[in-house]
């Protein structure tokens, strides 16, 4: 009995299976940093493959030439790569949301020679991602991840490829990361509002008030201070988005 062609179609279905997976694993938040070595991404990328594949929703498959494994190959890649750059989106809309508060709160003003130009937002911005980072893992989103990488084949059947769809996915994404950012920002608009207007109503009632070197400490402070409170609302909110979209992959 020669059992090589079953073995062949068994590969070739984990082999797809695999492609999806480590697209995804490229670019989704929490397995996709970039401090995460790329062989252990590559390892859990093999792992889940497997396992993912061990449920059936890719079973073996034969190809009668190349070109339509290359094209299978692609297809999955294509997919995977689209469902991790659609959650690095979301991710972002916490680097806009820093980068705001870097600048209400003049931590990027450039007259802050020591810091220079925009290293307060970077600073911000890299603090909140890595804050959104800890928290898919310390609320178990990660095994939600996972979660939706199974489910992935339910709304996007191997073999199959939308563009149209995937674009238009796309471009919703970068809205709700842009809202995101927005909304997680509210509370320092309102404070640069009302410190802003308190400044100046106090410049008009005291003119001779240095009100460019008063108003740089007195924004950096408050900022701060909001962002100690906010923060912990901040990532919460980004966790719930997140999490929203991995159970269904679409907006």
């Amino acid at each position: 009995m020669n059992i090589a062609p079953l073995l062949t179609a068994e590969f070739l279905g984990a082999a797809l299976v695999f492609a999806r997976i480590g697209g995804i694993l490229m670019f989704i938040p929490a397995f996709g940093e970039a401090f995460i070595p790329v062989r252990h991404r590559l390892a859990m990328a093999i792992v889940l493959a497997l396992v993912i594949y061990a449920t059936g929703v890719q079973g073996p498959i034969r190809f009668d030439t190349f070109g339509q494994l290359a094209g299978a190959l692609a297809i999955e890649v294509t997919i995977g790569v689209w469902i991790g750059m659609v959650g690095r989106i979301l991710l972002t809309g916490l680097q806009f949301a820093g980068y705001q508060v870097g600048l209400i709160s003049s931590l990027s003003n450039a007259f802050a020679p020591s810091m220079g130009s925009f290293q307060g937002s970077t600073l911000i911005s890299t603090g909140l991602m890595l804050g959104g980072v800890a928290v898919i893992f310390a609320t178990d989103l990660h095994h939600v991840i996972i979660g939706a990488m199974a489910m992935s084949y339910q709304i996007f059947p191997a073999g199959a490829l939308m563009p149209g769809d995937l674009s238009q996915q796309i471009v919703r994404a970068t809205g709700q990361s842009f809202y995101l950012g927005m909304s997680i920002a509210a509370p320092f608009y309102v404070m640069g509002i009302l410190l802003n207007l308190g400044l100046g109503l106090t410049n008009r009632m005291m003119p001779n008030l240095p009100v460019f070197f008063v108003a740089g400490p007195v924004l950096i402070v408050s900022g701060l201070i909001v962002l100690t409170i906010a923060s912990p609302y901040m990532l919460r909110e980004f966790a719930e988005r997140f999490g929203e979209w991995l159970g269904l992959l679409t907006f």
